[in-house]
């Protein structure tokens, strides 16, 4: 039987090391915090040291009706010793809080692994509205996984009872309870849970305490009790890391960094218009923190405005940024014209969500690359950027504002759901490797009797930036056709043809770093190919394909539009392409279009991101072939391919 008290022999250790990485997930009713508990085991983890991923799985009601299926908020971290690229497929540990989270989840856990239910919870009432027609807690059909059950409710009410507290209160206190039990089994410290929830309950001291009574209530029970063999405190070693500074920080907060970065290396003040979107909105919430890096914040009445204010500030002289989600962005669509139209820096952040119109709010999705690339009227071509984590997103934001300012066009970033709300440790970079871009506004007025051209161009296709009332620089702008170099009023037919193809020609040209290989080599049988935030579950499939000695390689593209000039070469380096993406072959019907490659989809739209398996077993069917009549070499075979028609039924 393990015990918090026992100390393991040599032998017993080498004989069961400890896991590279375990995958944890946090379930319940929208209203027992598990985010809020994911995110502080998160930060205990970080602060031991693990490598981390999180996945924060929630529904778009505000207040769904306690106890259903549909109300079931969960949060998902794998942490390790090793390299951790995403957030895990199968947990090892399931904490439900109720019925609904424990049928929500349950039968993602892998085989064996441990569940750990609050028994207080799985009364009549709430068995039924779960749809269970037995107690699965009595029923033997959790067999084929560990069962701790626990009357958290109860233990959580014990703990908090000096404090006086009414029930309702008291029983909000049952995920820190949750949480110290957690801390215990993962060998965690509480001081900073406990810092943080001082600083939190400031005002409210005695909820301070009483929720700090709960934690160390459940980290205390796992210490004394007799919890059985299921149940050991397990410690994961600290992954290696180079030197330096660390945070966690989620890809909206490393976006809204960036941004900030992009800003400074430019010289310029930043203003964001912005209006309330999931799960774009956190962008609005970190930014307007951040006043004393010359940064304004507007929150505007509606999508349009937002992007209008964000467009006239660029105009006056500032950075102009706006953020939203798919449905926003469509809103957006006729103000991205006329940035095109004026051609003003513009950053443009694309937080996807799942489905059309209001769709899945809080689920993430791939879908909105056409709408970035092509989703607008009239030839209106614009660069787009694609994170591939949270890290990530702070270089891919001041790439973005970098292009913007030197090309004077607006520029689109796309994330997700999945990247927006999920967590990661950052090495917060040296600024001083960062090579500054201070934009140059035009100052000087035109030599005498020589006319001033706002739409001239230099090397890059830009035109001159000005601010309105500089001095002998008064010029026209608006949304109507200009004229080439004067831009006045033009709608004659070569002039729009001349400006069109200059608008085509400065984003084309825009200067793009060749495409690497993530992983593996730059020809062979197979290249799968990704964007955005399939990044960790392609490369950990690529990875555990290579190991296997299979030909495969891994190659992600961070500049959707335009796309590097080398790609088209290196992918016609490869037998066969498969491109995984959460929509229904979006990137796969570009890259066909732009360089005539045979592309294979593998296409997911239910909501979650990939699994490392799903993306593993798509390249053994590539493998899976018959002998060729040449040599005995193994092929793939045709039948074995994914296909639109088998992805995509």
């Amino acid at each position: 039987m393990a015990t918090a008290t026992h100390q393991l022999t040599p032998e017993e250790a080498s004989a069961n090391p400890p896991p590279e990485a375990v995958v944890v997930r946090f379930a319940g009713d929208s209203g027992d915090g598990m985010q809020l508990t994911g995110g502080q085991f998160t930060l205990s983890t970080a602060l031991a040291g693990n490598d981390l991923a999180t996945f924060p799985d929630f529904p778009a009601e505000i207040r769904a009706p306690q106890g259903t299926l549909f109300g079931v908020s969960a949060f998902q971290i794998n942490f390790g010793s090793t390299e951790i690229d995403t957030a895990g497929d199968a947990p090892d540990v399931l904490i439900a809080m109720n019925p609904a989270a424990l049928k929500v989840n349950v039968e993602a856990l892998k085989p064996g692994g441990l569940i750990i239910a609050d028994e207080g919870e799985f009364g009549d009432r709430n068995l039924a509205k779960a749809k269970y027609d037995s107690n699965p807690l009595e029923d033997d059909s959790l067999a084929k996984w560990q069962l701790m059950k626990l009357n958290i409710s109860q233990l959580t009410l014990d703990a908090v009872k000096p404090f006086g507290l009414g029930n309702k209160e008291a029983l909000r206190c049952k995920n820190m309870w949750t949480l110290g039990l957690a801390l215990w089994m993962f060998d965690r410290e509480r001081q900073p849970i406990v810092d943080w929830l001082k600083a939190k309950f400031t005002k409210a001291p005695e909820l301070a305490e009483a929720n700090i009574a709960a934690l160390n209530a459940g980290h205390a029970y796992g210490e004394t009790a007799e919890l059985g063999g299921q149940v050991g405190r397990l410690h994961v070693p600290a992954a290696p890391a180079e030197p330096g500074l660390y945070r966690t920080v989620t890809g909206a907060e490393s976006i809204s960094l960036g941004l900030v970065a992009g800003a400074q290396l430019a010289s310029l003040p930043m203003f964001f218009g912005g209006y309330p979107i999931t799960p774009a909105s956190a962008i609005l919430h970190h930014l307007s923190r951040l006043k004393e890096y010359g940064v304004t914040t507007f929150q505007a009445e509606d999508e349009i405005a937002a992007i209008a204010a964000a467009l006239g500030a660029s105009y006056a002289g500032s950075l102009g940024v706006t953020s939203s989600s798919g449905p926003g962005i469509a809103l957006k669509g006729e103000a991205m014209g006329l940035a095109i139209m004026t051609e003003l820096p513009l950053v443009i952040v694309n937080s996807q969500r799942g489905g059309p119109s209001t769709g899945l709010p809080t689920k993430t999705e791939q879908s909105d690359l056409y709408q970035a690339v092509y989703g607008r009227n009239g030839d209106a071509p614009m660069p787009v950027l694609a994170a591939r984590s949270a890290a990530d997103c702070f270089d891919v934001a001041i790439e973005a504002v970098r292009i913007a300012t030197q090309y004077m066009t607006p520029v689109m970033l796309l994330t997700d759901g999945y990247i927006a709300n999920a967590a990661e440790p950052w090495k917060v970079p040296d600024m001083s490797g960062y090579a500054p871009f201070p934009v140059q506004f035009l100052t000087t007025p035109p030599a005498e009797g020589e006319t001033f051209l706002p739409y001239a161009r230099d090397e890059k296709g830009a035109r001159p930036w000005v601010k309105p009332g500089t001095p002998g620089l008064l010029h026209r702008i608006g949304g109507i056709e200009k004229a080439t170099g004067t831009g006045n009023i033009d709608y004659s037919p070569g002039n729009h043809q001349a400006m069109t193809d200059a608008r085509r020609e400065k984003v084309a040209n825009v200067d793009v770093p060749d495409q690497d290989v993530a992983l593996g080599d730059t020809s062979g049988k197979l290249v799968v190919v990704g964007w955005g935030s399939t990044y960790g579950p392609i490369y950990q499939a690529v990875r555990r394909a290579r190991r296997k000695g299979l030909d495969v390689s891994h190659v992600h593209i961070r500049h959707i539009w335009p796309m590097p000039k080398n790609l088209g070469a290196l992918l016609k380096g490869y037998e066969n392409i498969l491109v995984p993406e959460m929509n229904t072959g979006q990137l796969k019907t570009v890259l066909r279009d732009q360089f005539l490659v045979d592309a294979r989809p593998l296409n997911k739209v239910s909501g979650q991101p990939f699994r490392i398996a799903e993306i593993e077993a798509a390249i053994g069917a590539f493998f899976d072939g018959v002998p060729d009549n040449e040599g005995g070499e193994v092929r793939p075979d045709d039948s074995q391919l994914p296909s639109p028609e088998a992805v995509n039924p």
